[in-house]
């Protein structure tokens, strides 16, 4: 009511408001700026990879909700899509978090997102896919697992891999290097490593500032190079 007080009183005109009822999940708590795991509509608080994903995670008791609050899509379509999701249980959340990030960011960065979510999570990822990313998108995969920084001034030369992956702090040692190079380990920007003789230098980079390793299936890391 203050805005449309505003209004009235600067302008001398009337002023109305839309309002829908306040946003609760099924178990009556609110969503609000001060829960942890909040959104926000800035790519600069929330990256579109995270606003895809909260949307991808909605718990099933509140994704019929959340979809009529704030899809365009008509009644009978969301009512076909719950009918859908017998088959495909997160058929909502997928529908919602691909409109909702198309319309608040863009499709530009849903498809990035798309590739994010590739390179994070199958397995079948190549080097392609990496170097598809922009740098925007390589940013939000950095912001995704644990990120390591490296002297761009010992790459001028070149590196050895067992010195880099030591110096970095992404293995514990030079001899835990060797270790998981020889156990076919390792991998720089999704590519293996079964030369522990390998040099890395400038060519490694990504955008100029990133490199993407891998230590076994799980473990993920980008190092920042400056």
């Amino acid at each position: 009511t203050s805005g449309t007080e505003f209004i009235r009183k600067n302008l001398n005109e009337k002023a109305y408001a839309v309002t829908t009822p306040l946003l609760t999940k099924s178990d009556g708590s609110k969503f609000g700026k001060s829960t942890e795991g909040n959104i926000w509509l800035d790519p600069k608080l929330t990256s579109p990879y995270k606003f895809f994903q909260f949307w991808l995670n909605a718990d099933d008791s509140d994704i019929g909700k959340m979809m009529r609050y704030f899809t365009l899509r008509s009644k009978e379509e969301v009512q076909s899509l719950e009918q859908q999701s017998s088959e495909d249980p997160r058929l909502l959340q997928k529908a919602l978090a691909e409109e909702i990030t198309q319309r608040v960011h863009s499709e530009e960065d849903y498809q990035a997102v798309l590739k994010v979510s590739e390179l994070l999570f199958n397995k079948k990822a190549s080097s392609e896919t990496l170097s598809s990313l922009d740098e925007k998108a390589l940013q939000m995969v950095a912001d995704e697992i644990p990120r390591f920084y490296f002297d761009k001034n010992e790459l001028a030369n070149g590196i050895n891999i067992v010195d880099f992956l030591a110096n970095s702090g992404i293995v514990e040692s030079k001899s835990a290097a060797h270790r998981a190079i020889k156990g076919n380990a390792i991998a720089i920007n999704k590519e293996k490593i079964q030369n522990k003789e390998k040099q890395i230098n400038h060519e490694a980079l990504l955008h100029g500032k990133y490199i993407m390793v891998e230590n076994g299936k799980k473990n993920k890391f980008m190092v920042r190079v400056h």
